[in-house]
């Protein structure tokens, strides 16, 4: 913020520091994606994920793909992925180009919310859903490097 020499600047203060947890997960075989938004992101919101997953694609054999936050590491997360026959596999650290979700999600940052003021965080986070269900299962596999050539999981697709 600028002001002229001498003269106070008036610097507008926005938002309330809300936040908002955008979780997705993208099947890499049709392009299916699923989310679910939280205000927090501890273990009972990735077990609440863990119930919609098993739910959203019963009777298919699931391997998710997770950092090592500690509500994908916590005991009771485990339990109930092993009891929902869920494999959890970890992403090393530092490795987020493996993540497919970080680059959707980067495409979400790039064509919805850079550089266009949104009214609230609620907003935001619609807008953001919006973008993503409207992709074709297609764009979202194209746009998350599903179909790259060098894709580090392209032997489970074929």
């Amino acid at each position: 913020m600028w002001a002229p020499i001498g003269q106070q600047a008036c610097v507008p203060i926005v938002g309330t520091h809300d936040r908002r947890f955008l979780t997705g997960v993208l099947n890499i075989k049709t392009g299916d994606y699923l989310d679910a938004v939280s205000t927090a992101f501890h273990q009972d919101q990735f077990q609440d994920l863990l119930r919609r997953i098993r739910w959203h694609w019963r009777g298919w054999r699931i391997v998710l793909f997770v950092d090592r936050n500690t509500a994908h590491t916590a005991q009771a997360s485990r339990r109930l992925a092993r009891s929902f026959k869920i494999q959890l596999r970890w992403l090393p650290k530092a490795c987020s180009e493996l993540n497919l979700m970080d680059h959707l999600w980067r495409h979400v940052k790039d064509d919805v919310t850079a550089n266009e003021p949104t009214p609230n965080v609620d907003e935001t986070v619609r807008r953001a859903q919006r973008y993503v269900h409207s992709l074709t299962p297609q764009e979202r596999l194209r746009k998350a490097g599903a179909l790259s050539d060098d894709f580090w999981l392209a032997d489970v697709l074929t």
